[in-house]
Order: C-alpha cells, then structure tokens, then sequence
C-alpha cells in the first residue's frame, strides 16, 4: 500500500532549469565488489528493492563510497502493482525522492522532460522519475531478485536468484509492503479468481462488464471504484465506517501558503508543506521520526493511525458520481454460486457480484518476505509485527537494517509515504560511515 498518502514552492522547490542534469555534481559509482571465491563475493552493504526507500538509501550510501550492491526492478511494486491511471494521493511537493544533493526531486525530472507540472502526479509519471532518479544516482542497480538471506558468522549470506552467493557486513531491506495485504481470513476460501486484493492489480480494465464490490473506505478503495466504473465495470463500494474522510483540494487548504499568518511560525508551515500529513499544528511530528522514535512505545500505534487512517483525495469525487457508496455495512458471509460470488451483508441484504475486490490495506509481518531465513525473522525483536528499530533503522540483529513502513512504528507515520525517504537515508548512512550527517530537516 500505496502502496498502500503544497501551495506554492520556496526557491529551492523551484524546478531547475533545462540544463541541470549537465551540472549535476559527480557521483562516485559504487566500488565493485571484490572477488573471495569461485561462487563468493563481498560487500559492505546489499540493499534489497529498488522503490523510492531502496533508491534513496543507495543513492546516499553510494555518495559517501560505501561498497554497496542493489538488487531489484527499479520501481516494480509501483509498476506492477497498483493499477494503471491512479493518481498519487500526495501532493506534489511530497513526492520528491531524497538524494544528498538536492538535485533529483520531481520538478528536476519534470523540467529535464519538458514536462508541466501535474497534480495530481500521475503514478505513471511518478514511476518514470523513480527510474530517472535510478539512473542518475544508482547506476550500478542490478536488476536481479535475493532468494535467500541468512546469518554468516557476523555477516550476511545473500544468495541471489542465479544461483549467486555473496556477503555482505549489513544488509537494507526495502522490499515494500506488497507481501503485508490483508486479506481477511473469512475470504480466504475463495479462490483468487472471485475474491482478490488491490495489490493484485496493474490492469482493473479486466474487469469490465463485471459486477464487482470493493470493500474499503480508503484512497485506494475508493480511486479503484472509480477506475472500475471508467473502464466499464459495475461498482459499489462497501464501507465498515459511517463516514468517509475526504481531505481539502490544495486551494481549499485551510494552511494554504496565501492564508498563512505572519504570526505563524514556520516550522509548521514547513512541516505541514513537505509531508501533507495531519494537521497544521501535528505535521511537525509526523515529520520529526527521531523525536518521535524517543516518545513512549505504547502512544507510538494511535498517533500513527491518527496520520494514516482512511482518507479520500477530494479531487477525487466527480468521479464517483455513478458509483454507489454503501457505509456502516459489513460483510458476513460470502459464498461462491457459479461464476460468482453470493455476498450477505450485516443488515440481511445480498449482493450478486462476479468479483469482491480487497482495499483492505497492509499488516506488517516480517515473517512474509519470504527471502528472509526463518532463523534470521526470528531473532528480530519486533511489536505489532513491525520491527523494533534503533538510531540507524537498525534492527535487534546486527546489520539487518529495515526502511519504509515497517519502519514506522519505530519512526512514525512519516515513513508510510515517499516524503519520508530522507529520514533512512541519514540514519543508515551515519550507522555505515560513522561520520557527521545532519541530523534533521527535510531533503527537499
């Protein structure tokens, strides 16, 4: 989830001219890695995914000459993962991946390809900066898949899907949220042709001329309902909520830039600006992951549900003017009749449907990437499912470092969305180099 969520720009937002890409400064490629064995290479740091958490930290890591080695399909979850025409929920301004120069945010990518500016930003055109920023600042990415990492005498053995084995001192893992979908158990009888989850889809296209029920009260239930209906599909949304949160277009903001009081002060406005998370008065802390990581454990789940429960893009709406919206509705009971679904709700009703479509969201469990040994899952401390985090993203294991939402419950909510990426790329970069790295602020 998603993958599983302003104003106007100071002059360091500001896209850079046409030229910038030919004063980008130098970046060193990483070191290759050396050779200790016919089938064995070693490395200081392997970095599994290459999304905007794996570019970010590799882009960092390889701009302080670390020996690092990163594997993955430059932007794949985004690609294959969530359907083809979703908009970004984020705005603009929160939609930048971090490099530690400054110099590969999406108004450079945009202006570079002659673009105009769009909000909101198109996935399609958010996948392709993601692999623009992959070829200026991670060249060296091989687009193979880690089987298989377990513990190797105070190193890792990473084993890769060519039969490669090689070593490495840490280990990033960046491998997103796909493999954590929720799939409510009392579905799970079905099979994946009647009942399905989001993360299941690049292409809701297929599903036209079907009737399909969406269960979800989200951006992604709800864009997807919308995706439905505009592709030729009959659909409803069911939602367990009496109430759907629909968050303020940009000119609507109640923190807009023009409604901003002199008395104001501007770390709020900052905050609130780059990440497009909470309130005004709260997005300091949602930005802020290492004083948030200093506030009690148990406060640490309801302020990140306070950031991340469901909410809607108003510009969403016209959208769904042929969708029907059912609220305060659950389901209690879903049976296959043919080719479809029998569904009976809480209140005695029943929908016929040929599909029930998943935005049930994401639930953090270690133990589901599968490229992680048994052995190694295990001696991870964990709360809730996530992993119990130090300074460095650094896990109760040595050298296993994880980013992005299973982060977050360490970090907080800041983590959950791509204006985040800053905050993992310094804290492991510190952990690896053990030199100064600033300590706060946001990238962009």
């Amino acid at each position: 989830m998603d993958k599983n969520d302003y104003e106007k720009s100071s002059s360091r937002d500001a896209a850079p001219p046409q030229s910038i890409m030919t004063s980008l400064p130098a970046r060193p490629k990483s070191v290759a890695p050396t050779r200790v064995g016919p089938a064995i290479s070693r490395c200081s740091v392997v970095v599994i995914g290459a999304g905007p958490y794996g570019l970010s930290a590799a882009a960092h890591l390889i701009r302080a000459g670390v020996n690092v080695r990163v594997f993955g399909e430059p932007m794949g979850s985004w690609a294959h993962h969530m359907p083809t025409g979703m908009m970004l929920r984020s705005r603009w301004e929160a939609s930048n991946i971090a490099d530690p120069d400054h110099a590969l945010g999406l108004g450079s990518f945009e202006s570079t390809q002659g673009l105009e500016r769009a909000e909101p930003v198109p996935l399609a055109r958010f996948v392709e900066y993601g692999r623009w920023f992959q070829e200026h600042a991670v060249e060296g990415l091989e687009r193979r898949r880690v089987v298989r990492v377990s513990p190797d005498s105070h190193a890792y053995n990473v084993e890769l899907d060519d039969g490669e084995n090689l070593r490495a001192e840490r280990v990033v893992v960046a491998a997103g949220i796909v493999p954590f979908a929720w799939r409510p158990p009392q579905f799970s009888h079905l099979p994946p042709a009647l009942v399905s989850h989001t993360a299941d889809h690049s292409d809701l296209g297929v599903f036209e001329g079907h009737r399909v029920t969406i269960v979800g009260g989200g951006q992604s239930a709800l864009e997807s309902a919308a995706l439905l209906a505009e592709a030729g599909a009959e659909a409803e949304v069911l939602v367990r909520g009496r109430d759907l949160r629909w968050l303020a277009p940009p000119e609507e903001d109640s923190f807009s830039i023009n409604r901003i009081e002199d008395s104001e002060p501007s770390v709020f406005y900052h905050a609130h600006r780059k990440t497009a998370l909470g309130s005004p008065a709260s997005a300091w802390l949602a930005g802020s992951p290492w004083f948030f990581r200093r506030l009690p454990y148990r406060v640490h789940e309801p302020l990140i549900y306070h950031f991340i429960r469901p909410r809607i893009a108003g510009w969403l709406k016209p959208r769904l003017s042929r969708v029907p919206i059912t609220t305060a509705r659950s389901i209690s009971s879903a049976s296959s009749r043919g080719d479809g679904l029998v569904l009976r709700l809480d209140d005695g009703s029943i929908r016929e449907v040929e599909h029930l479509l998943l935005a049930t969201g994401y639930r953090i469990d270690l133990s589901r990437y599968a490229f992680l040994a048994p052995e190694l899952v295990s001696r991870v401390r964990t709360k809730g499912g996530s992993p119990v985090l130090a300074t460095g993203f650094e896990s109760s294991v040595p050298g296993l470092h994880f980013l992005g939402a299973p982060a977050a419950r360490s970090f907080g909510p800041v983590l959950h969305f791509v204006c985040g990426t800053w905050a993992p790329a310094r804290g492991i970069t510190r952990a690896v180099v053990g030199r100064h790295v600033p300590r706060a602020g946001f990238s962009w």
